[in-house]
C-alpha cells in the first residue's frame, strides 16, 4: 500500500512538475510577445514622430520658398512698374519737345520783315512804317492828298503800329483787318511784314470806298471803316 502511494505521489509530482514548467514556458513566451509589442510600439512611434518632425520642416521649407518666390515676384513687378513708368514719362517728354518743336516752326516768324523797295524823295518827311505807307500810297496811283486821309485814319486805327491788336475784336496790324489772317491774301507774312498789311488795306479801301480820303470819311461818320 505503501509503495502505491509512494508511486502514486512521485507521478503526481510530476505531473504537477510537468504542468509548472508548461505554464512557466507559457507565462515566459507571453512576457516576450508583449515586450516585443511594446518595443514595436515604441519604435513605430519613433518613426512616426520622426515622420512628422520632417513632415513639418518640409512644410516650412515650402512656406518659406513661396514667401521668397512672392518676395522676387512683387520685386519684378514693381520694377517693370516703375520702368514702365520711367519710360512713359520719357516718350511723353519727348512728345512734348516733339510738338513744340513743330508749333514752333509752324508759328510764323514775329520778327518785323524790312521794306527792301524805294521811298520817293516826295515821301522823306515821313519815317518807318509812313513812309513805306506814303511809298505804296503813291506806286498805287494816288497823290499825297490821299495819303494825308490815309495816315489820319491809321493814325486811328493802329498808330501805324504793324502788331497793333484788338483782344475784343480781333483786329491786328496797321488797318486793323478783322480777323487778322485775311491779310495772308497779300502774303503769308502779314503777321511782321508792314507793307504786306499796307497792301493788303490799300486793296481793301480801293474796293469799298473808292480812295483813302473815301475811307476816312466813312471813318469819321461811323467810327469805322
Amino acid at each position: 500500500m505503501t509503495r502505491l502511494w509512494s508511486r502514486f505521489g512521485v507521478r503526481a509530482l510530476a505531473v504537477g512538475l510537468l504542468v509548472t514548467g508548461v505554464a512557466g514556458g507559457f507565462y515566459l513566451d507571453s512576457d516576450r510577445e508583449t515586450q516585443q509589442r511594446i518595443t514595436d510600439a515604441r519604435l513605430a512611434a519613433e518613426a512616426e514622430q520622426v515622420e512628422l518632425e520632417l513632415l513639418r520642416e518640409r512644410r516650412a521649407e515650402h512656406q518659406r520658398q513661396m514667401v521668397q518666390r512672392r518676395n522676387a515676384e512683387r520685386e519684378a513687378a514693381e520694377k517693370a512698374t516703375a520702368a514702365a513708368k520711367a519710360e512713359a514719362t520719357k516718350a511723353k517728354r519727348a512728345e512734348q519737345v516733339t510738338e513744340q518743336k513743330q508749333a514752333a516752326a509752324a508759328q510764323p516768324s514775329t520778327e518785323t520783315v524790312p521794306y527792301a523797295g524805294p521811298i520817293p524823295a516826295s515821301c522823306d518827311e515821313f519815317s518807318g512804317n509812313r513812309a513805306i505807307g506814303c511809298a505804296l500810297t503813291l506806286d498805287r496811283g494816288w497823290g499825297l492828298d490821299q495819303f494825308a486821309c490815309l495816315n489820319k485814319l491809321w493814325n486811328k486805327e493802329s498808330g501805324w503800329n504793324h502788331q497793333a491788336q484788338n483782344p475784343s475784336s480781333g483786329a491786328y496790324g496797321i488797318p486793323q483787318a478783322v480777323p487778322g489772317n485775311k491779310m495772308s491774301a497779300a502774303g503769308a507774312d502779314w503777321q511782321s511784314n508792314p507793307a504786306t498789311q499796307i497792301k493788303w488795306g490799300l486793296g481793301y479801301i480801293a474796293n469799298r470806298y473808292g480812295t483813302p480820303c473815301g475811307a476816312w470819311q466813312q471813318s469819321q461818320a461811323a467810327g469805322w471803316y
